[in-house]
């Protein structure tokens, strides 16, 4: 199954590639929210992958906005954002990935996340650790928030959220710095490999955050809600860190 993921992600990845600065059609779904036709046609190849190869599984995907599950059995479902970091590729912003796993159970087995610009390509399985193109990853031994740097994204609806602004401003505070690179799923493969300690974000999707999920757990990292419960990817909003530095974090967010 990993392997399958890995080499549907790295094809999905090549095609958003050959796309990439080429793009002719972008669409909104909602007021800022978009779509290219580089999403559509990477979700059109994994979806058909994943019915050719495991036709009794169903998929848990984005079309038209909605969220959907498509066919097969939920013992088994897949997982997929064919292309997290849409306005930055739409932008010709080179930050974006295909992410992918596959849920068994009603837990995550398996996570994918390929960045086909950097060539890069993070896999986790349950209780077999997280690579880094094949070389197995961990998370930071940073152990105090003002030496740690943290990611985060911005919700859509971040007017409606009035605790962000205090926790982003807390956050720039107390750490040694703050990113936002526009893709959820980078950002989370990013704290497991250690580059960065920790990562925070509001109303995210389970397609943005369920392989990531799994590789800093995997990598021997923490991912809770914020106030220290056991996280589900389908209820935001998400804390996630190096294990160190994660009471901090949780005070900064309560």
């Amino acid at each position: 199954m990993l392997n399958f993921a890995i080499q549907t992600a790295r094809d999905a990845g090549g095609l958003l590639l050959e796309k990439f600065g080429r793009i002719t059609s972008v669409t909104k779904k909602g007021d800022i929210n978009l779509v290219t036709e580089a999403d559509l046609a990477s979700e059109a190849l994994i979806i058909d992958r994943i019915k050719s190869y495991h036709p009794r599984h169903s998929i848990l995907a984005e079309e038209s906005g909605e969220a959907v599950v498509i066919g097969g059995e939920n013992t088994w479902k897949w997982i997929i954002d064919p292309l997290d970091g849409t306005t930055n590729y739409a932008h010709g912003y080179p930050c974006f990935c295909v992410t992918i796993a596959l849920e068994h159970d009603g837990e995550i087995v398996i996570g994918v996340t390929y960045d086909p610009t950097r060539n890069e390509l993070f896999a986790a399985e349950k209780g077999q650790g997280a690579s880094l193109n094949g070389k197995p990853i961990s998370v930071s031994s940073e152990t105090k928030l003002s030496e740690s740097l943290i990611v985060t994204g911005f919700p859509y609806n971040f007017k409606d959220v009035p605790h962000f602004e205090r926790s982003l401003k807390e956050f720039l505070l107390r750490s040694r710095g703050v990113r936002r690179d526009g893709s959820a799923a980078i950002d989370m493969a990013y704290v497991a490999c250690g580059r960065f300690d920790g990562f925070w974000e509001e109303g995210l999707n389970p397609w943005d955050v369920a392989a990531g999920k799994l590789m800093i757990e995997e990598a021997g990292g923490i991912v809770s809600y914020y106030d220290g419960t056991p996280f589900s990817i389908y209820s935001p909003p998400i804390c996630a860190s190096n294990g160190s530095i994660h009471g901090e974090m949780l005070e900064v967010l309560n």
